[in-house]
């Protein structure tokens, strides 16, 4: 598995949170995103999501999984009522350091990379940071069924 470690930098963000097993019902809550974001303007060539899984689905009861599937906007953007309707919050996304590989947005690749990065991160001898693991999609990766699991580093 090829890591790059980048810093991501701090940004705001819109937000769904679904709670349950990690899994395709995650998609239904990026879709939620996506909806609101493309009746907001948002949702376009230069749009960056976030799948961020909030909690260790091994040390956590599969029902209490918080997984939030997010978009970052623009420091001054107003989400605006029709945020209420669509159950969107907002946080700021913290940034840091990363080790970021591109994977094939498939289940089998999703599933195949999670098994792998640890031991990469080990092997190159980086050390994993407190804060959440994200799957990044952005531009031609988000079109192309492409995504960039993002993990946070010392």
């Amino acid at each position: 598995m090829n890591l790059k470690v980048e810093p991501l930098p701090p940004c705001r963000i819109a937000y769904v949170r679904r709670t349950g097993p990690y899994g395709s019902a995650n998609a239904v809550a990026m879709e939620k995103v996506k909806e609101w974001a493309r009746g907001q303007g948002l949702l376009d060539s230069s749009a960056v999501l976030f799948g961020i899984p909030q909690d260790n689905p091994q040390t956590t009861p599969p029902e209490q999984c918080r997984y939030d599937a997010c978009i970052v906007i623009p420091e001054d953007y107003a989400i605006g009522d029709s945020a209420s309707e669509a159950y969107i919050h907002e946080d700021y996304f913290a940034g840091g350091k990363y080790a970021v590989s591109i994977v094939r947005h498939t289940a089998e690749d999703i599933r195949q990379a999670w098994a792998e990065i640890f031991i990469s991160l080990h092997n190159s001898g980086l050390q994993l940071d407190n804060k959440p693991i994200i799957e990044r999609y952005k531009g031609e990766l988000l079109e192309d069924d492409w995504c960039e699991i993002c993990v946070p580093v010392l």
